[in-house]
């Protein structure tokens, strides 16, 4: 009896037939075939393997969109026979389970309710997947959706509708902005005014009172004075301060008019000495 060596590497596993039958599967290490009797068809690996499955579909608000899902599954060691003999192409088998159940759910959610729901989306493809495949010996281990892409001109669409909304609530912020300026200017022109009316009453009072004491004094201290003459005085006093003020301003260009009931006699005759004394 001849007996041929073969090697099999860690993580895999060996599958033997004699006479096109199934006979054993061969561990990692050192093997041996009975030459003409035993044949090795085929290894396969126990680690863990990922498929990426583009599936194109539509939505409920007829929005195409291409969803990516990343397959991540490994053969049960316990059921090696099934997982090599069972299924002559797993991989299709999954991406077709993946299409099924993805093409059944998408068209029932809108655009934005996809995007929120790709955890349950997710969840559904490895549950439908985990129902088939294990049964013929592939473990489904992770099941994630890793890209939805709508169409180019659909998301430029989005993308101005967000800007839109943001350009709205910056609008709006401005436009408070503005109003608390304006507020608070007219609360502080307000208060402004109060505190200058509070200042010129004020004023008036203190002029009142030292008016009140002038007369007193002057009254007291000329005999035979009215406090009518004290009056009198003051005025003429201010009188003759207001005509020293405008007269003795460089830039100013007041014409001081008299009243009286011959006013426009005496204006006139002092318009005619002006003339003279040139």
């Amino acid at each position: 009896m001849c007996l041929i060596p073969f090697t099999v590497s860690t993580s895999e596993v060996g599958v033997i037939e004699s006479f096109g039958k199934f006979k054993r599967l061969a561990p990692p290490g050192l093997g041996f075939l009975i030459c003409c009797v035993e044949e090795m068809v085929g290894r396969m690996s126990y680690r863990v393997q990922q498929l990426d499955v583009r599936v194109e579909t539509k939505t409920l608000d007829n929005v195409f969109l291409t969803a990516v899902v990343s397959i991540q599954f490994q053969i049960l060691q316990e059921k090696a026979f099934e997982a090599f003999y069972a299924l002559t192409d797993p991989r299709r088998q999954i991406t077709a389970h993946v299409f099924d159940v993805l093409r059944s759910e998408l068209p029932n959610l809108e655009l934005d309710a996809v995007f929120e729901a790709k955890e349950d989306l997710a969840i559904a493809v490895k549950g439908a997947l985990s129902e088939t495949m294990t049964q013929y010996g592939y473990q489904i281990l992770q099941c994630l959706i890793t890209d939805l892409d709508p169409d180019q001109r659909v998301k430029n669409a989005m993308n101005e509708i967000n800007s839109s909304k943001r350009l709205k609530y910056a609008v709006a912020e401005r436009a408070e902005g503005e109003k608390i300026l304006k507020v608070k200017s007219a609360e502080a022109e307000a208060e402004a005014k109060y505190l200058s009316g509070v200042g010129v009453a004020k004023q008036r009072k203190a002029i009142v009172d030292g008016l009140k004491s002038s007369i007193v004094d002057f009254t007291g201290g000329v005999k035979g004075s009215t406090s009518k003459d004290t009056l009198d005085l003051l005025l003429l006093t201010q009188y003759f301060d207001c005509i020293k003020d405008v007269g003795s301003a460089s830039n100013c260009k007041t014409t001081f008019i008299p009243t009286s009931k011959t006013a426009g006699d005496d204006f006139r005759s002092a318009l005619l000495q002006a003339d003279m004394a040139k």
